[in-house]
């Protein structure tokens, strides 16, 4: 049995409709009625394949065709394997553009924490010594050369070099001798009454202890210096004149020098020589190679004339002698 049309017969076209109502030849109708049997399933079809399934079918093939490019071109650039040339560019690039700090600048950012200012206040000296530090104390707070320290008098002026880390100090005897007090200063600012604990004449040696310190104290570390060279690199950390904490870079310019003080009261021997600056109130601080270890303690300089300035040699203490002074076992 034959389904019902669901379309009307009548004419679409309307020259058609207007040519009259004759009836259609038996033909004409058959045909009609196989189109309209078939119009059903197209658009079923039609349906099955909206516009939204038709947009996803697109962006399908497009996401598959970009996956297949990716994967055509990202082997050949993973493959790429660095040579030798590329890392020696990349080096010579750095090493162009960066700016590094020198091997002063880092051995020296090391040892700043352990390094102390010292000051002695008693009476005042008056040996030669004594008054060009005195001179260029006040010179370096833009005092007259000439003028007296007001309140607390100023013995002297020197460094220190924390040991241990409970405030064990080394410096120069010379620094701290027939001092009525001691006052050390941290590199954190604080500051911290101390005693003398030992000494070591022989070598011009002090060992202090703090009565207060840092949470955060760093105790140096010592080198010996049984490998070490003229002609190595080492800086002086102190604070010349009050100055400080200053850095001077040099080399070790000889080992196993002596010297005799001005006054010729006192000979030193086994001493390192070298040419990095000090000046008075370097003394009792640290002599230090490029790693910041401590190579000993600086105590001297030479200069034939009364000016008591640096001209080119100064001397240090090994810390081999330095650590027996605070009774710690050499290396």
């Amino acid at each position: 049995m034959r389904r019902p049309g669901l379309y009307s017969r009548s004419p679409r076209n309307p020259s058609q409709s207007a040519a009259g109502s004759a009836p259609e030849n038996a033909e004409t109708a058959s045909a009609g009625a196989g189109v309209a049997d078939t119009l059903p399933s197209a658009a079923a079809k039609s349906a099955r394949t909206g516009p939204g399934r038709k947009s996803f079918v697109v962006l399908l093939a497009l996401c598959v065709a970009m996956a297949a490019g990716g994967g055509y071109y990202w082997p050949h650039q993973g493959n790429r394997t660095l040579t030798q040339k590329d890392i020696d560019a990349a080096v010579l690039r750095s090493l162009q553009t960066a700016v590094l700090p020198s091997p002063a600048a880092k051995a020296a950012d090391i040892i700043r924490p352990s390094v102390v200012r010292v000051v002695s206040y008693g009476p005042e000296r008056k040996t030669p010594e004594a008054t060009t530090e005195k001179r260029g104390r006040n010179m370096a707070k833009g005092k007259a050369p000439e003028a007296d320290a007001e309140g607390d008098n100023e013995r002297g002026v020197g460094t220190g070099v924390v040991i241990v880390d409970k405030g064990v100090i080394l410096t120069n005897l010379h620094v701290v001798a027939g001092a009525d007090r001691i006052k050390v200063t941290f590199f954190d600012g604080l500051e911290s009454i101390a005693t003398v604990t030992g000494v070591q004449p022989e070598n011009d040696l002090a060992v202090l202890q703090a009565q207060k310190i840092p949470d955060d104290l760093y105790a140096a570390t010592m080198r010996s210096t049984a490998d070490l060279q003229p002609g190595d690199e080492v800086a002086a950390v102190g604070f010349p004149f009050g100055i400080g904490p200053s850095v001077s870079a040099g080399v070790v310019s000889g080992l196993k020098r002596s010297f005799r003080s001005p006054e010729g009261k006192q000979e030193l021997g086994n001493l390192i020589q070298f040419d990095a600056a000090a000046n008075p109130g370097n003394s009792g601080g640290p002599l230090i190679n490029m790693q910041g270890e401590v190579l000993g303690i600086v105590t001297a300089i030479l200069n034939p004339t009364q000016a008591r300035t640096f001209i080119g040699i100064a001397f240090a203490i090994p810390i081999e002698n330095a650590a027996a002074a605070a009774g710690m076992p050499p290396f």
